[in-house]
């Protein structure tokens, strides 16, 4: 059974689900935008007979505490050290990780400030190599590189419904992704503040590319076991960053599967299948 809990984190109400055993091995599960913890929906099943699960929204997504942008700071090393306290809170010193677009970026900063906690990894299509940007990549280095005002608030399509439906559709056969999990996301965009605290995260995931060699020297120091395991047909983060990898760690695997961004709508039961039998 799943159970749906919240604590206090810094001042913030973390809310996070939990499932399985807390004798079995602990895996966090760290979601990605424009999403929250209810990506893992179909997956903690799947993977609680194995795993005690762990997957927390971030601040300012899904059901945890969304300060507005003017008094809290909306940058990736924030979420990070906020997600830090939240592991420290849980009383978690050995874990797995999954992470999953914008976890990526917030769960490998917490691998490379305590490399001891860390007993494997799984990516989703969690990014972290210039190999693995797509196309639109280079117009948001334009962003970054001259940021305006009109520059920034044209990133409010990322927010649109039309955008969030094909982020997790494009790349998937027709029919095959339930329109629970945009429904969902679609909803959270017409909260208060959304738009601000999304765009100040959209500004700031230059920092994330500029960390990736960090995060790259990380794994040929500790070489993690890691599994990479990505849809395919994802137009945001591309393939190749998935192999990318195997340059780096030696304990690295690459797996594909025929999807998407949201790989998990189609195709859970299998990367359930890749994660019990590679771990």
């Amino acid at each position: 059974m799943t159970v749906y809990k919240k604590i206090s984190v810094k001042g913030l109400n973390i809310f996070f689900r939990e499932a399985g055993d807390i004798s079995k091995p602990t895996m966090l599960l760290l979601h990605g935008f424009p999403t929250a913890s209810h990506m893992f929906r179909y997956l903690m099943p799947l993977l609680s007979h194995k795993f005690h699960l762990i997957a927390p929204d971030f601040p300012g997504f899904g059901q945890s505490s969304s300060p507005d942008h003017t008094r809290f700071e909306y940058t990736f090393d924030h979420l990070a050290e906020v997600t830090t306290a939240f592991v420290e809170e849980l009383n978690l010193d050995k874990f797995y990780m999954y992470v999953f677009d914008y976890g990526a970026p917030i769960g490998f900063r917490i691998a490379l400030h305590h490399p001891d906690w860390i007993s494997g990894i799984v990516s989703q299509n969690g990014n972290v190599y210039q190999e693995g940007l797509g196309k639109k990549w280079a117009e948001r280095q334009d962003f970054w590189n001259h940021p305006t005002e009109t520059k920034r608030n044209s990133y409010r399509d990322a927010f649109a419904p039309a955008t969030i439906k094909g982020q997790y559709t494009f790349g998937t056969q027709p029919g095959t992704v339930s329109p629970d999990g945009y429904t969902l996301d679609i909803a959270y965009t017409r909260t208060a503040g959304y738009a601000d605290r999304q765009l100040d995260l959209i500004y700031d995931y230059q920092n994330n590319i500029k960390m990736y060699p960090a995060f790259q020297a990380y794994l040929r120091q500790y070489k993690p076991k890691l599994l990479a395991v990505w849809g395919k047909n994802d137009p945001s983060f591309i393939y190749p960053g998935a192999e990318a990898f195997q340059k780096d760690d030696a304990h690295a695997k690459v797996a594909f599967v025929d999807s998407g961004h949201f790989a998990l709508e189609t195709h859970a039961s299998e990367i359930a299948r890749i994660i019990i039998n590679y771990f």
